[in-house]
C-alpha cells in the first residue's frame, strides 16, 4: 500500500489535494466523495481504503467529488493500492449490471471487489525476510563482518541465507521465531510481504495442437478471425455430443493469449468439471486460473489479483467469475450455454450468459456460446441472424449418435416395487454380458422423494419450506433439499404415533441403486450425486474409476450428465423421462429436452454404438418424440411457435416480484398493495398476487407478481416507479428478477 501524508487524526489537517468518488462493496447506490491526501495522485478505477462509519473498507474511485460539502464533514482516503486501477470497461459494466437487474451499485461492485484482502500488501501477503538496505550494502562491499559481530550461530546462518536480495519465508531458513525477531529489532532484517505467483501466466500456446476434422477446422479458424479483428461479435458454437466443440474453442483462447488478451471461460459447475480441466492442462501445459466457491481464501486472493494485475491469461469459473476486473479481456467463452446454474437467484439477481453479452459489447471482443442443446433465447437470435451460427453436425472420430429408445411404462411395466422395465433390464445384462458400461439416470438425490404415513396419510415436510423432506437412508434420516433442515429417520409417524408406518413413495438414485444390486449381485455399481461426492477429490475418483472400467453400472443424477467422456459407457436408461415436464413452468419441456439429450450423449462416445432408453408415462409427447427422433431443430421450432403465440420469451419480457418475510399476514398486505397499483396497460400486463409455489422457504413466506411487458417498454423504470410507490416495511423483502428463470 501506499501511505499518505494527510493524518485524518490530525487536529489541524492540511488542505486535501482535491476531492474523489469512491464506490465501496456494499448496499449503496452511489459513491462517496472523499478527500485526497497530499501527494496521493488518484484516478478512476483506482483501488483505495476509505473509512465507512466505524469501519475501514476498500473501494474503487468512481471519478471527482463535485458535493458541497464543509472540509471537516469530508472523510479522507487512507490508502492506495498500488495494484493496477480497474479498467474503465469493467466500471461501465457495473453500472450497466446495476441499471439491469435493479441492483444497488455497491452490490454489484462486491461481485467485482470480492476479495479485499487482495488489495493490500500486508493483509493478503505470506510474511517473509530479507536483509535491510545498508545490511544488502554492506555485504555487496565486503564490509559485512562488522554486522555479524556479536551474533548467534543461528543469525550468522540467517544473514547468509538472505544474500542477494532474496526474500524468504521463515520455514525456508528453518530457525526459531526468537532468532528472526532479534533480527528485525536489530534493524539487520526486514518482514516483507510475498506472494505466490499467479496462475496460468504462461500457457503453452504452441504445444501439440490436435487434429481436427474439417467442419472443425473451418470454425476453429473463423473464430480465430473473429479474435483477431478485436470487434464485439457474439457466436453459437452449436453441436453434437461429442463433436469436439471444446477443442475450437481452444484454439481460440490460442490466438487471444498469442495477441497477449486475456480470455474468460465460463462453466456451469466448475467445481465439477474435473475432465475439462485435465483436458486444459493436456492441450496448455499448465492450471487455468480458476475461480468458484469451493477455493481457499488464499487461492481466491491469488487468482483474483492474477486477474487484476493482467498476470493470469486463461480464468475459468463459474457465473461470479464475469465481474472479475479484467485488465486486457480478449475473449470470452459461455460453454453449456443453456444450463440453468448460469442464473444467480440471490443477491443480486442476473444471468451470466446475457450479462456476458454485454460485457462483449462493452469491450468490444468476441463472445462464444457453446451447446449441443441451445436455449431457445440463443437459437432464435442465431436464426434471426443476431448472433453468428456455427454447426458441428457429427461426431468427432468417426462416432456415431447413440440409438433412442422409448419404453412406455403404461404397457412395458416394471415389477410391483420396482422401477426399472423388463425392456430396460434385459439391455442392462446384454450390455454387461458384452463388457461394457451402463448409466441409469435419475434426477433425485436420496433414496425416496416422500414419506408418508400408511395409517394416517401424514406426509412429512420440512418445518420452515413447504416441500417434502426427502429419504436418505445411507444416513438414516429424512432431509431438506431446499433449506438443509435434516432429522434422524422417526420410528413412529408423529402425527398418530403409530410405529413401522412410514412408507417410501417413489425412488431416488439410493432405491434404483438398491434394485440394482439386486438384479445384477455380481456387477459393480456406484452412485453418483452430489452428496456421494461431496468434494473435487471423492468426484475425481469415481470418475476415473468409470473412465478405467472398474465400474459396471453407474446410478447418476444430473453431475452425470454434464460433459463427461467415458469410452466403455454404451448404454443409458433414464428411469423418469418425464420428471420435469409437470409444474406449469415456461420452460419446463426445454429443459427436459436439453438435459435428457446431454444424458443420452454420454453413451457410445466412441466406436461402440451407444443406446439410450427413455422410461415414460408420456411416449407421445413432443419432447419425446424429439428426442427418440434427433428432431432438436423441430421441437425447437415449435417451442418458439408457441412462445410466440403466448407473447413470452424471448418475444417479449418478464420480470417476477418476489415479496417475503416472516410476518405471513405483512407479507399478504405488500404484496396485495403491489396488485392494486400495478402497471397496467397497452402492451402490459400484471398478473398476481399469489402464493409461490414454494410459499414458505427458509421460514420466509412469499407471494410473487409477474410482469409481461412488449420488449419495447424500459421495463426497469416503470417497476422502479411502482415499488416506490409502496411504503415497504423493513421486516419484508421485495425482490424484482428481471428476466425470470424459475417460477418457484
Amino acid at each position: 500500500m501506499i501511505s499518505p501524508s494527510f493524518d485524518p487524526a490530525s487536529e489541524n489537517p492540511q488542505k486535501p489535494a482535491g476531492l474523489k468518488t469512491v464506490l465501496v462493496p456494499a448496499p449503496v447506490d452511489r459513491a462517496y466523495s472523499y478527500a485526497v491526501p497530499e501527494g496521493m495522485g488518484l484516478a478512476p478505477g483506482d483501488y483505495v481504503t476509505v473509512p465507512l462509519g466505524k469501519r475501514e473498507m476498500a473501494g474503487v474511485v468512481w471519478g471527482d467529488g463535485t458535493e458541497d460539502v464543509p472540509l471537516k464533514k469530508i472523510k479522507t482516503i487512507l490508502t492506495k493500492s498500488s495494484l493496477p486501477p480497474m479498467p474503465e470497461v469493467e466500471r461501465r459494466f457495473i453500472e450497466w449490471v446495476a441499471d439491469y437487474t435493479m441492483s444497488p451499485r455497491g452490490m454489484v461492485l462486491k461481485m467485482a471487489l470480492s476479495v479485499p484482502d487482495a488489495l493490500g500488501e500486508g493483509k493478503a501477503a505470506s510474511r517473509a525476510y530479507r536483509l535491510a538496505d545498508f545490511a544488502q550494502k554492506a555485504r555487496e562491499d565486503g564490509n559485512d563482518q562488522r554486522l555479524l559481530k556479536n551474533l548467534s550461530p543461528a543469525k550468522r546462518k540467517v544473514l547468509a541465507s538472505l544474500g542477494g536480495g532474496k526474500a524468504l519465508r521463515a520455514a525456508e531458513l528453518g530457525v526459531s521465531p526468537s532468532v528472526l525477531k532479534g533480527l528485525v529489532e536489530a534493524g539487520l532484517v526486514e518482514v516483507v510481504d510475498v506472494f505466490a505467483a499467479p496462475p496460468c501466466r504462461n500457457p503453452d500456446i504452441d504445444g501439440d495442437k490436435p487434429v481436427l476434422s474439417r467442419d472443425q477446422d473451418a470454425a476453429a479458424r473463423h473464430l480465430c478471425k473473429l479474435v483477431q479483428g478485436e470487434e464485439y461479435k457474439t457466436i453459437l458454437l452449436d453441436g453434437v455430443t461429442g463433436a469436439g466443440k471444446t477443442e475450437v474453442y481452444f484454439e481460440a483462447v490460442v490466438e487471444a493469449v498469442r495477441k497477449g488478451r486475456q480470455v474468460l471461460i465460463l462453466l456451469p459447475e466448475i467445481a465439477l468439471s474435473n475432465a475439462f480441466l485435465e483436458r486444459f492442462r493436456k492441450r496448455f501445459g499448465c492450471n487455468p486460473a480458476l475461480w468458484h466457491s469451493g477455493l481457499t481464501p488464499a487461492q481466491r486472493r491469488n487468482a483474483w489479483r492474477g486477474v487484476a494485475q493482467g498476470e493470469s491469461k486463461v480464468v475459468i469459473g463459474a457465473r461470479s467469475a464475469l465481474f472479475l476486473p479484467y485488465q486486457n479481456l480478449g475473449l470470452i467463452v459461455v460453454d453449456e450455454e443453456h444450463d440453468p446454474a448460469y442464473k444467480q437467484e440471490d443477491g443480486v439477481i442476473y444471468h451470466a450468459r446475457d450479462m456476458a453479452v454485454m460485457r462483449a459489447h462493452l469491450g468490444k471482443i468476441p463472445l462464444v456460446l457453446v451447446s449441443a442443446t441451445p436455449s431457445l433465447e440463443t437459437i432464435v437470435n442465431a436464426w434471426s441472424g443476431r448472433y453468428e451460427h456455427l454447426h458441428l453436425p457429427d461426431r468427432h472420430g468417426g462416432a456415431t449418435m447413440p440409438d433412442m429408445h422409448l419404453i412406455d411404462l403404461r404397457r412395458d411395466k416394471p415389477e410391483r416395487q420396482h422401477f426399472i422395465a423388463p425392456t430396460l433390464k434385459k439391455e442392462i445384462e446384454k450390455t454387461l454380458e458384452r463388457g461394457e458400461q451402463a448409466l441409469l439416470f435419475l434426477n433425485r438425490r436420496g433414496y425416496a422423494p416422500l414419506t408418508l404415513c400408511r395409517t394416517c396419510g401424514h406426509r412429512m415436510e420440512c418445518p420452515r419450506c413447504t416441500a417434502w423432506l426427502v429419504e436418505h437412508r445411507s444416513s438414516n434420516r429424512l432431509q431438506c433439499h431446499h433449506c438443509g433442515y435434516f432429522m434422524p429417520f422417526p420410528k413412529q409417524c408423529p402425527s398418530c404415533s403409530d410405529e413401522d408406518s412410514l412408507a417410501a413413495c417413489g425412488p431416488g438414485v439410493e432405491r434404483i441403486h438398491d434394485e440394482v444390486r439386486t438384479s445384477f449381485p455380481d456387477a459393480r455399481t456406484v452412485v453418483l450425486a452430489s452428496d456421494t461426492a461431496d468434494s473435487p477429490e471423492k468426484l475425481r475418483a469415481i470418475l476415473d474409476d468409470i473412465r478405467e472400467g472398474r465400474v459396471d453400472i453407474v446410478i447418476g443424477t444430473q453431475i452425470i450428465a454434464k460433459g463427461h467422456h467415458f469410452p466403455g459407457l454404451t448404454l443409458v436408461g433414464v428411469i423418469d423421462a418425464d420428471l420435469g415436464l409437470g409444474g406449469g413452468d415456461l420452460r419446463a419441456a426445454e429443459r427436459t429436452y436439453q438435459l435428457l439429450h446431454q444424458v443420452a450423449g454420454r453413451a457410445g462416445r466412441e466406436e461402440l454404438k451407444g443406446h439410450v432408453y427413455l422410461q415414460t408415462f408420456l411416449p407421445e409427447n413432443r419432447v419425446m418424440q424429439a428426442l427418440s427422433g434427433h428432431g432438436r431443430d423441430g421441437f425447437l421450432d415449435v417451442e418458439a411457435q408457441e412462445r410466440e403465440r403466448a407473447h413470452m420469451p424471448p418475444y417479449s419480457r418478464l420480470a417476477g416480484i418476489i415479496v417475503s418475510g416472516r410476518d405471513e399476514k405483512q407479507v399478504e398486505n405488500i404484496a396485495k398493495e403491489l396488485g392494486l397499483t400495478a402497471p397496467q396497460g397497452e402492451g402490459l400486463r400484471t398478473l398476481g398476487p399469489a402464493p409461490a409455489p414454494f410459499y414458505r422457504l427458509r421460514g420466509d413466506f412469499r407471494r410473487r407478481l409477474l410482469v409481461q411487458a412488449d420488449k419495447a417498454i424500459h421495463l426497469q423504470k416503470l417497476i422502479e416507479r411502482w415499488i416506490a410507490g409502496v411504503k415497504i416495511p423493513s421486516t419484508v423483502r421485495v425482490q424484482v428478477d428481471i428476466d425470470p428463470q424459475s417460477f418457484l
